[in-house]
């Protein structure tokens, strides 16, 4: 009986991989057919494997340096997060007081309110401090990675507050009679046990400000400034779509981050299980 179940279990698991990985091997297909073999049958595979339609959407999308951007922006926003996050969840958890609870449960609030809620209030914010206080908070690749900074923070700081628990205040303590300072402390005996959720945090924050449209939309005007998600919007024209350099320029967005989370997979169901049952 618990073998039949077993055999079940793996049935529907196949299968329910089958309908996640379907969206990623139609954009695979279609990446290598033209307009006409496309179109006559969208699920069929390609008649040859060109990668022609590669070369095209590469240079309409500016893609190395589209690419240059994305890394720019999403490598010094999710260094700065995580240096900043653990040292925030450090402190909260190791001053427990009234205080520490309040800004702890004010982040976690703030993970309740949606993007689009703020995002028109945030742009005038952002302008009104490049008029006024002459600060280039928009149309520069430092005012996202500023704003990048503020959304994705309180969700790291939630992920720390959980696994610092784990850390004992003995290890600490002993740093500290042997003349360990604040800072020594935090980066010589905690930061290093907060691996596992610092590269699970490393790579919600890498999928997210990566594939991320919304906010460098509103926020890049240039077009020498413009991420990868954005460089796709030229396939996307007003009268006509060109599909197959559209599945082309989409297939070179993912695939670095794919790499990414295949190097790094290991460490992300250990931080988060460590984060959530502390």
């Amino acid at each position: 009986m618990k073998k039949s179940g077993k055999w079940l279990l793996d049935i529907l698991l196949f299968l329910a991989s089958l309908v996640f990985l379907s969206p990623v091997f139609i954009m695979l297909i279609n990446s290598f057919k033209d307009r006409a073999e496309l179109y006559e049958n969208a699920l069929a595979l390609p008649s040859s494997f060109s990668f022609e339609y590669y070369k095209s959407a590469m240079e309409k999308m500016n893609f190395f340096t589209a690419l240059g951007n994305s890394l720019y922006v999403t490598v010094v926003s999710v260094i700065i997060v995580i240096v900043l996050a653990s040292m925030t969840a450090w402190m909260l958890v190791r001053t427990d007081n009234k205080l520490s609870k309040v800004i702890f449960f004010t982040f976690v609030a703030t993970m309740l309110i949606p993007f689009q809620t703020l995002m028109m209030p945030l742009m005038q914010v952002m302008d009104w401090i490049r008029t006024n206080l002459h600060i280039p908070m928009l149309n520069t690749h430092e005012g996202l990675i500023y704003m990048n900074v503020g959304f994705t923070s309180s969700m790291a700081v939630f992920l720390y507050h959980g696994f610092i628990k784990s850390v004992p205040v003995a290890l600490e303590e002993a740093a500290t009679l042997d003349g360990c300072s604040k800072l020594g402390v935090f980066w010589r005996i905690v930061f290093p046990l907060l691996k596992n959720i610092s590269v699970t945090i490393a790579i919600l924050n890498v999928i997210a400000l990566w594939n991320d449209y919304l906010l460098p939309s509103l926020t890049l005007s240039d077009k020498g400034l413009r991420t990868i998600p954005l460089s796709t919007f030229y396939f996307f024209g007003e009268f006509t779509i060109v599909w197959n350099q559209a599945m082309a320029g989409l297939t070179l967005t993912i695939i670095p981050v794919v790499i990414f989370y295949v190097f790094a997979q290991k460490y992300i169901i250990k931080g988060i299980a460590a984060g959530a049952v502390k």
